[in-house]
C-alpha cells in the first residue's frame, strides 16, 4: 500500500476548506511570536511580559486578563515550544472544527485554555510557585488532543511519526507521561507550572466531552439505591396500613 494512501497520512493533506477558527489562531500564535522575537530586546518586549500568565498578579492585582493572553505567548529562546504546540493544533484540530463547526471548537479551545490557567494557578498556591509566569498555548491544546482521541478513538496516529497507534492509546499514553511530569514539578520539588497546564488542558477537555457520562455512572448507583429504599419504605407503610385495616374489621360472622 502506497505510504501517501493510509488513513492517518490522508488525513493530515490540506483540503479545499482550512478551518476558519483554526487558520486563525495559527496566524495569531506565529504573529505574536514573530513580534516578540523581534522586540524581546526593547520596552515592548518588557511589555508583552505582562500578558504571561503569574499567578500571583491574577489574585492580587486582579491581571484576569492573564488566563487569556498567556495562550498566545511562546518561548523566543526555544522555537520548538510553538513548533509543537501550532503542529498539535493543526495536527489534531482541523479535522474537530470540520466535525463541530467553528462557534463550538473555539469555545473548546478557549475553555481548556482557561481552565488549565486557573488549575495553574490554584496549585501554585498550594505549592508555592505563584510568582514564576507561564506561558503558551499547550493546556488548549492539550485539551484538543483529548478531544481527537476521544471523537475518534479508533484513527490511527503516528506517535513519534514511526509507529502507528490508536489515538485513544496515544491519549492515554500522553495522559500517563503528564500526570508523571506534574507530580515532578510540584510535589517533587520541581518548580514546573507548565506541565500543569498540559494536565489542567487534558482533564478540562476530557470532563467536557465526557463528564456527562460520568456524572450520570456515579449518579446512577446512588438514585438506583435511592429509588430502592423509597420502594421497600412504601412497601413496609403498605403492610402496616394493612395490618390495621384488618383489626378494625374484627372477626368474621358467618
Amino acid at each position: 500500500m502506497p505510504f501517501s494512501s493510509r488513513s492517518y497520512v490522508n488525513r493530515y493533506v490540506p483540503s479545499n476548506r482550512f478551518p476558519t477558527g483554526l487558520k486563525w489562531l495559527l496566524i495569531t500564535n506565529i504573529s505574536i511570536f514573530v513580534l516578540t522575537y523581534i522586540l524581546k530586546a526593547s520596552e515592548t518586549g518588557l511589555f508583552l511580559q505582562n500578558f504571561a500568565l503569574v499567578p500571583a498578579q491574577v489574585v492580587q492585582t486582579f491581571a484576569v486578563w492573564q488566563v487569556v493572553t498567556y495562550m498566545f505567548l511562546h518561548s523566543v529562546d526555544n522555537f520548538g515550544h510553538i513548533l509543537w504546540n501550532m503542529l498539535g493544533l493543526w495536527m489534531f484540530g482541523a479535522e474537530l472544527e470540520r466535525l463541530w463547526g467553528t462557534p463550538k471548537f473555539l469555545r473548546f479551545y478557549f475553555t481548556c485554555g482557561i481552565s488549565a490557567a486557573v488549575i495553574v494557578i490554584i496549585v501554585a498556591y498550594l505549592f508555592g510557585f505563584q510568582d514564576v509566569a507561564t506561558i503558551g498555548s499547550s493546556g488548549a491544546v492539550y485539551g484538543v488532543l483529548v478531544a481527537y482521541g476521544v471523537t475518534f478513538p479508533d484513527r490511527t496516529v503516528l506517535f513519534g511519526f514511526l509507529i502507528p497507534l490508536k489515538s485513544k492509546y496515544f491519549v492515554m499514553i500522553i495522559g500517563a507521561i503528564v500526570l508523571l511530569q506534574s507530580y515532578t514539578a510540584t510535589v517533587g520539588g520541581q518548580r514546573g507550572a507548565a506541565v500543569v497546564v498540559h494536565l489542567g488542558g487534558l482533564l478540562t477537555g476530557f470532563l467536557l466531552l465526557r463528564g456527562r457520562k460520568l456524572r450520570l455512572r456515579v449518579r446512577q448507583p446512588i438514585t438506583g439505591a435511592y429509588k430502592g429504599w423509597k420502594l421497600r419504605r412504601a412497601k413496609k407503610k403498605f403492610a402496616v396500613y394493612l395490618r390495621k385495616q384488618d383489626t378494625k374489621r374484627g372477626p368474621w360472622v358467618h
